[in-house]
């Protein structure tokens, strides 16, 4: 990308301050500075910590200054495709400095894919091969052009330039660092206590993702809490090597619809970004009042000043649903367009808020082992809501049966926490409480 063309998005009204002499200096000056302070209010918004703040906003008025786009970083772990709202966090958090003018940089960990990162569980992940990360990476790809800018997004694989180090490239690298430095990192510090393995090839993982940081110059590297001593190393390798470090934003872990568990597939918590409109409004709907302020700082490009007004609305007595039907319509816009939001608002006001589901409709409480579609089967045939397994199956496949409003379009679709209604046919409906 044309880094000319990437710089016009820093604060064009920048530009105005073009005076001559003392006074003219002085309005620039003063200029840049509110415009790099309204930046960092964006980009502090729901962050967890930042090292260094006052280095970033050195760093943002030399950005304003010149017109140069700052170099965000972010590495992707090429095992984990599947993109729920709360791996959506950090990908905001790029997106909204996307917004401010700066060009993002993702790098894709095929190289250290294929080497395994420690866990933090005792045990390193199991290396990938070749095939698996370039068809992770294309699924992982299809899914952060829900929330990034494609236009002012660049990605790398690291093997571009780990692939080819020489030998005494590799002790050089080494050489920037001592085995205590490593060891403080805490899943090879826990390992190590226990005299547990540690592969001496894990000690170059932190290293090689800090060298992603050099080879592209990166001006600001994003991660989660599970990252911190990876993203502090950059800094301590761009250090070595001459450049100015990178200034290191950690967001924090999202709970999910339960309001305690940090969001997950696996525990059934989860806002998936591809889930239909109507399903993500009704989920977004579930989560508990105490996680608004959150969700709107966490999920959404809302501005630090909006969202104080949202919260001052609640504590000045506003019922918080009304505030959560707002969030719900704003996250479900992000990913399905401001119609859809609308219509899935609609729906839901409609449906589970205005009583227009049957008055003497059946709810069945979920036992441990009804999680999918096809583990109800018995429970629908048991109350004859259907004959059978394979009558239920055609009904799903023609589109005769919809779940939370939306169409079923398979069998073993999740069930949702909370209430999922059931649809089959056009007058059949069931409640199952999880």
């Amino acid at each position: 990308m044309n880094t000319n063309e990437a710089g016009k998005g820093i604060n064009a009204e920048a530009t105005m301050t073009t005076n001559t002499g003392i006074t003219g200096m002085n309005i620039a000056a003063e200029e840049t500075k509110r415009l790099a302070e309204e930046q960092l209010r964006i980009i502090r918004k729901g962050t967890l910590e930042m090292i260094q703040e006052d280095e970033l906003r050195e760093k943002l008025c030399r950005s304003i200054e010149k017109h140069q786009p700052l170099v965000i970083k972010l590495g992707l772990d090429p095992s984990a495709p599947d993109i729920h709202l709360g791996h959506t966090v950090v990908l905001r958090k790029v997106r909204q400095m996307q917004e401010l003018g700066h060009r993002a940089v993702i790098i894709i960990g095929d190289f250290t894919g294929k080497i395994g990162d420690p866990t933090g569980k005792s045990r390193t992940r199991k290396p990938l091969s070749e095939e698996q990360v370039k068809e992770n990476a294309a699924t992982y790809m299809e899914q952060i052009f829900k929330v990034l800018d494609r236009k002012k997004t660049e990605v790398r694989f690291n093997s571009e330039w780990l692939a080819g180090m020489s030998f005494e490239e590799v002790l050089k690298l080494a050489a920037s660092t001592t085995v205590a430095r490593l060891l403080e990192r805490e899943d090879f510090s826990n390992r190590y206590k226990k005299q547990e393995a540690i592969g001496l090839h894990e000690f170059f993982y932190p290293l090689m993702q800090a060298y992603d940081s050099v080879q592209i110059k990166a001006d600001i590297e994003l991660g989660g809490t599970d990252q911190t001593f990876n993203v502090l190393m950059g800094r301590t390798l761009q250090r070595a090597m001459g450049m100015e470090p990178q200034i290191a934003i950690f967001m924090p872990i999202l709970e999910g619809l339960d309001g305690v568990e940090k969001m997950s597939k696996s525990l059934g918590n989860y806002i998936g970004v591809n889930e239909a409109p109507e399903v993500m409004f009704k989920k977004i709907m579930e989560i508990p009042d105490s996680l608004i302020r959150r969700y709107f700082e966490l999920v959404t490009d809302v501005h630090p000043d909006e969202v104080e007004r949202y919260c001052e609305r609640m504590e000045q007595g506003e019922n918080p649903r009304n505030i959560k039907l707002e969030l719900a319509q704003i996250v479900t816009a992000l990913y399905h367009g401001g119609e859809l939001a609308l219509k899935a608002r609609e729906y839901f006001l409609s449906v589970f808020s205005a009583g227009q589901l049957p008055q003497d409709m059946l709810t069945v409480a979920c036992t441990d082992d009804m999680q999918t579609l096809l583990d109800i089967v018995p429970c629908l045939i048991e109350n004859k809501l259907i004959a059978s397994g394979s009558e239920f199956r055609r009904l799903v496949r023609q589109g005769g049966v919809q779940l939370n409003g939306a169409p079923a379009a398979e069998v073993d679709m999740v069930l949702s926490k909370g209430s999922n209604v059931l649809k089959i046919g056009k007058k059949k409906f069931i409640c199952f409480e999880k």
